[in-house]
């Protein structure tokens, strides 16, 4: 599906993307090509790692980049915009090339995960888009990484449509948290549409709406006797809740040929209650019925409730994974980074007296080294885009802000991670299908480090600069701090 097709949005920019584009038009530079990189500066969570999600949609819009009659009157409307310009963005067309790191791949801060090269017009009005597609699937995608990590190889499903914010935030969302290891959410759509298994069973208005518990579980357990979850905490989980359950598995479940799936506990002390619950399930004969857990979760939460011994076979978490509730933005920015002068390439920087906030210059190619035995990632390099890394003598990578800090890596094979999605504004990357695209998250988070995946104070994943480049930023920094 392309969720885009839901309207067209080639309007949602910042409106200084129209102002700009108008002054570049009118002053002749609308076909001058620039650079652009989108970066981000910070991993939420203070984590050690993001995961990159939103490629697909990126160029789902891109694709269909154009705008219409109604778009061009509201800028007519608007004053300031000339009738030239309003033509030329009445017969707009996407040019542009674009590279953009494949989703599922863990990615860092400040190394470029899109480039766009093309027309100054058309690569600044991009800006939001391409923003908005890659910050908030990759904030999700990485909180729900984490989440999955915490449960230990438990499934955990996404819950959280009805409290994310909007309707594109859940759906785009659960497709997010699939990618970071998921295995299913609660929202119908995302199954349609994305193949991701809608999972779902009762609520407590069901039990409420029946005279008693009982009863609603064993009409609930004769309509789905071989798929059948049932939630325990509408009234007292252990006094009610479990006894009741057992007898509908023994009335309605068994006795058809079936096991009961299992029962799910959304509220009270989840720790104690599941250590109890399971015990009178075995106690039952029901030593393969699961105990699902609800209610608030994250994996902070998560962590804990295993350490204390929870009996927990499935997490269902919702709101703090589907806003990323702790860490609830994605911090990715879009720079210029380059001009071209008569088919030169300008390389272009951006300087702050916050040190962190100073861009990396130039066009550019990212890498990652891997150690040839382990299979685990060493670092990755940002280099220029003609660079090439030979893997077959040694590399040496340095700290760029603390160039003494120096190593020479050896036995490892490079992988250039930039891959080029658009070339003159023509699709020239099919994303995969998004189970593969799971599936290649989790290879990928396994090449990194324990260090690097711990919770708190996690290791730096080294993220260095080529000597090419790094002698280019240190040039353009001499050079603008005399003028």
């Amino acid at each position: 599906m392309n969720w885009t097709d839901v309207t067209n949005l080639s309007m949602l920019t910042d409106f200084y993307e129209m102002t700009m584009a108008n002054g570049y038009f009118k002053y002749g530079l609308k076909d001058r090509i620039a650079y652009f990189d989108m970066f981000y500066r910070k991993v939420p969570d203070n984590g050690g790692y993001s995961i990159m999600a939103g490629v697909e949609q990126l160029i789902e819009y891109l694709n269909k980049l154009h705008f219409e009659d109604k778009d061009i009157e509201y800028l007519r409307g608007k004053g300031g915009f000339s009738e030239e310009f309003l033509e030329y963005m009445r017969e707009f067309k996407f040019s542009c090339d674009v590279w953009a790191v494949p989703e599922g791949t863990p990615i860092f801060p400040n190394e470029p995960i899109v480039i766009v090269r093309g027309p100054i017009i058309q690569a600044q009005l991009v800006e939001t888009m391409v923003l908005l597609a890659i910050n908030h699937q990759s904030l999700i995608a990485t909180k729900a990484s984490r989440i999955v990590r915490a449960a230990e190889n438990r499934a955990v499903m996404e819950f959280g449509s009805r409290r994310a914010q909007g309707y594109d935030g859940a759906v785009l969302g659960a497709r997010a948290a699939y990618i970071g290891g998921c295995v299913g959410t609660s929202c119908t759509i995302v199954d349609r549409d994305f193949g991701v298994p809608a999972i779902g069973t009762m609520a407590h208005s069901w039990v409420q709406l029946f005279d008693s518990e009982l009863e609603a579980f064993k009409t609930y357990a004769r309509t789905y006797p071989d798929n059948c979850t049932l939630l325990v905490d509408t009234y007292n989980v252990l006094k009610s809740g479990i006894p009741n359950a057992i007898k509908a598995f023994q009335e309605e479940v068994v006795p058809r040929g079936f096991r009961p799936k299992g029962i799910r506990i959304d509220s009270g002390d989840i720790t104690y209650l599941s250590k109890a619950a399971r015990k009178m399930l075995d106690k039952a004969g029901f030593t393969d019925c699961k105990i699902v857990a609800s209610n608030a979760l994250d994996e902070y939460l998560i962590r804990d409730l295993l350490t204390q011994g929870a009996k927990v076979d499935l997490f269902g978490v919702g709101e703090r994974l589907i806003t990323s509730k702790s860490s609830p933005v994605f911090g990715g920015v879009y720079k210029l980074t380059a001009i071209e002068d008569q088919g030169e390439i300008v390389p272009k920087i951006k300087i702050s007296e916050n040190v962190g906030k100073i861009t990396n210059p130039g066009f550019k190619q990212l890498w990652r080294l891997f150690d040839k035995e382990t299979d685990k990632a060493i670092a990755d390099i940002i280099t220029l885009h003609e660079e090439v890394i030979d893997d077959t003598k040694g590399y040496e990578i340095f700290d760029p802000e603390h160039t003494w800090k120096r190593k020479i890596v050896t036995d490892f094979y490079a992988k250039k991670l930039l891959v080029q999605i658009f070339d003159k504004g023509k699709q020239t990357y099919d994303s995969p299908d998004l189970k593969h695209i799971k599936e290649y998250c989790g290879q990928q988070v396994d090449t990194l480090w324990d260090e690097i995946l711990r919770f708190e104070n996690p290791h730096n994943y080294y993220v260095d600069l080529s000597k090419s480049l790094w002698e280019l930023k240190e040039k353009l920094l001499v050079e603008y701090s005399v003028k």
